[in-house]
């Protein structure tokens, strides 16, 4: 671009900041910069749409268009010209505006006489604020100039109102921050709570936008991109000490800080009148905006690295780091893009609630919060671009909804319904100690899942009877190296401790697939799921499944010991897994190391071909464990990460009972003790459909073994029985209604 028009852009710029000095209210405000703006850019209109909720835009202030159709000309996004500018966030830039597709004639504000259009996105790091219009009589496309001058200015719009520089009346002038909302993720962890927001990473507030010294601008990039890379290659120096992957993901973060298009795009963006921070920011905006079109998730990673960079370097520029100093408020629910196990964990239970961005339902993220029995909703959409610190906000982990800064009603609502849940907890803490014995006399043990030292002081509190899976993986996940035996052994120990005489499962490593340990290189496999995990690691990696086996050993220290084998598909990789196990036992002994009292060896049930293995396999496990999470996006081909069918299936599908009774009727034959472990086990409804096929052991997570329990001693389960019977031999899809309207006929049920 010629210094002249540089100039002139610098100029609009300079005019724009003087203009918001001014003291004036919010329409005044706009008003008075759509007049600049069209005197400086030479064209005959100017106006400004913006949101009046998240589907429509409201015409807020106009220079040339008819004066009473401001606040009364209103479109939903992707109607119109305005319209597709909103929904695309990308210019809309024609010299015929009634010719192009979609076009919307308004008579109301007198357009019609007007050919060209030009309309950028007002938006501010992925969140859409409104669209900023140019309109001429002349037919003309505008410029590459123009049009960069004109997306710098509404860069400058969404940073003023953010800052609450256009508050005024009306829903389109609205304060930013302070409209409740809502935000529909995924539920990763049942539960519900109500508290204030606590934002794991702080936005950065840049409030000097305009600066007439570009040189000193520009010395100010080169010093934080210079203290940005002194950074990286500390942090790079440390990754070549570890594994090679972290290696690789430094070097990309290397190559990103020292590209020359994002440099010289901000350099640009300085030199047409920005400040240091708003360039750095302006290329972010428009990175995010990038990141909601590519289908591509390796593409998207490159990016969301780029965006962690230009945040590394607004905080150097701004000197606003994590800590801000900000106290934590009470109640904190934490609100984040996405974190680390670890970061999590350090939290603890300080935290009564999470909500992410992104994420996964097997993400370790989501099992740490399952350990801190909290509830967690995940990709929940801009919610850290809404969300400010201190924010009221109710997590409703059943339904994955999050409210935030909700109106009173709202509020009333989902206190009445935590009410009741308390209520329903104090019922169930009446029957902690009495047994699951349901009315015809059956048994049914209920197990806790753990994977935390944090998780054990639930056993006794939730009633119960043991811990029917714990999960190793968490103790490799939360550290950048391979834990050492006798760490392992120690907390191992320390687990025994803490369930006193009640037995623990221990389940042996369980990796791969969406649990990659941080010094793992992760395969580069089309489908994890079904690729190198688990079992199938423990057995190529012989070494680290000789430790974790000798750990547990030396744990047990004279107890009877109890360990689960995960993921086994074969008859043969179970055989194999255990005579590893029954080795290292021979080998303690002749060491001189105490023996455990009793050992139990036992497999998970998570592939379908499992249960049409020999009689032998049943005949020599100790015990099984259907992982019923993973057996059943097996059985239905269904990917329990993918929203669009992981729903779609339900647990009480006939074909899923009678393959269920398949394995229950193998169990029985071999006089094999079988359980059920997994979500499906803590829901009510659905444990009592198992126990009434035959399962008498169910393992859940603490908080879900009241209801269970609650639900079981009511019932005889030959009657359940029966209901299931007779719906399966109907033809029925699923015995879920036929045993809902069965529940609903009992006198007991209130």
């Amino acid at each position: 671009m010629p210094e002249t028009s540089e100039s002139e852009s610098r100029k609009l710029l300079g005019r724009l900041r003087d203009v918001m000095a001014e003291p004036a209210a919010g329409q005044e405000r706009l008003d008075r910069i759509t007049h600049l703006i069209a005197d400086s850019m030479h064209t005959e209109v100017c106006s400004i749409y913006l949101f009046r909720d998240s589907e429509t835009l409201e015409l807020c202030a106009t220079e040339g268009l008819k004066a009473e159709s401001v606040h009364q000309t209103r479109l939903r996004v992707g109607e119109g010209l305005v319209g597709r500018v909103a929904r695309t966030a990308t210019a809309v830039n024609t010299g015929n505006a009634p010719a192009e597709k979609g076009f919307r004639y308004m008579p109301e504000t007198g357009e019609e006489i007007y050919s060209s259009f030009l309309g950028v996105p007002i938006q501010r790091l992925g969140e859409r604020l409104g669209v900023l219009v140019v309109q001429s009589k002349r037919a003309r496309e505008y410029s590459a100039d123009e049009v960069y001058a004109l997306e710098v200015v509404a860069m400058v719009l969404a940073e003023m109102t953010e800052l609450g520089a256009f508050v005024g009346e009306g829903a389109a002038l609205s304060a930013l921050h302070q409209r409740p909302a809502n935000f529909h993720g995924t539920s990763a962890q049942e539960g519900a709570a109500e508290g204030h927001v606590w934002l794991h990473e702080p936005r950065v507030v840049v409030t000097n936008l305009v600066a007439d010294d570009t040189e000193s601008e520009k010395d100010r990039l080169t010093g934080a991109l210079n203290q940005l890379r002194l950074s990286l290659d500390d942090m790079l120096n440390i990754a070549r000490t570890g594994d090679h992957e972290q290696l690789q993901v430094m070097e990309a973060y290397r190559m990103f800080a020292n590209s020359p298009g994002w440099i010289r795009r901000m350099e640009e963006d300085i030199a047409r009148g920005l400040s240091a921070e708003a360039a750095v920011e302006k290329e972010q905006s428009a990175n995010r905006a990038r990141m909601q079109t590519v289908p591509d998730p390796y593409l998207r990673e490159r990016l969301h690295d780029l965006d962690d960079l230009s945040n590394r370097l607004l905080r150097i520029l701004t000197g606003q780091g994590s800590e801000t100093g900000a106290e934590m408020p009470e109640n904190p629910i934490l609100v984040a893009r996405n974190i680390g196990p670890a970061e999590l964990l350090a939290y603890g239970r300080t935290l009564k609630g999470v909500v992410l961005e992104d994420g996964s339902v097997g993400s370790h993220a989501a099992i740490v919060a399952r350990a801190l029995a909290i509830p967690l909703v995940i990709n929940a959409k801009q919610i850290t671009t809404e969300a400010l610190n201190g924010d009221t906000i109710l997590v409703d982990g059943d339904r994955g909804v999050v409210h935030l800064r909700p109106e009173e009603a709202v509020a009333a609502a989902f206190r009445d319904k935590t009410a009741m849940h308390a209520k329903a907890q104090e019922r169930y803490a009446s029957i902690r100690e009495k047994p699951c014995e349901t009315l015809d006399g059956s048994h049914i043990t209920l197990l806790m899942n753990a994977g935390l030292m944090a998780d054990l002081p639930s056993l006794k509190g939730s009633g119960a009877e043991g811990v029917g899976l714990f999960r190793t993986e968490l103790q490799f996940l939360l550290r950048n190296k391979v834990p050492r035996r006798d760490e392992l052994a120690a907390l191992y120990a320390r687990v025994m401790d803490a369930a006193q005489d009640k037995p623990v499962t221990f389940r042996t490593l369980d990796i791969g697939s969406d649990k990659v340990l941080p010094y793992m290189k992760p395969q580069d496999e089309p489908n994890p799921a079904m690729g190198w995990r688990a079992i199938r690691v423990g057995l190529d990696k012989v070494g680290v499944m000789r430790m974790q086996l000798q750990a547990l050993i030396r744990a047990a220290n004279g107890r009877p010991l109890h360990v689960m084998f995960p993921f086994v598909a074969q008859f043969e990789e179970f055989t194999a897994a255990r005579d590893h196990l029954l080795r290292e036992i021979d080998r303690e002994e002749k060491l001189g190391h105490a023996l455990p009292a009793s050992v139990r060896i036992g497999a998970m049930l998570e592939t379908p071909s499992l249960a049409f293995a020999p009689r032998q396999f049943f005949e020599l496990a100790d015990f099984i464990s259907i992982g019923g999470n993973d057996l059943k996006q097996f059985f239905f081909a269904a990917d329990r990460e993918n929203e669009r069918v992981r729903r779609r299936y339900d647990t009480l599908n006939v074909s899923y009972l009678t393959f269920l009774q398949r394995v229950v009727d193998r169990c029985d034959d071999a006089g094999t003790p079988l359980s059920f472990c997994g979500e499906d086990a803590g829901r009510p409804i659905e444990a009592l459909c198992f126990a009434a096929i035959g399962f008498r052991s169910l393992s859940m997570r603490p908080a879900s073994i009241g209801p269970v329990k609650h639900l079981l001693r009511r019932v005889d389960l030959r009657d359940a029985r029966a209901v299931i019977d007779t719906a399966r031999d109907s033809g029925a899809q699923s015995v879920r209604a036929a045993v809902m309207d069965w529940m609903r006929g009992q006198d007991w049920v209130t």
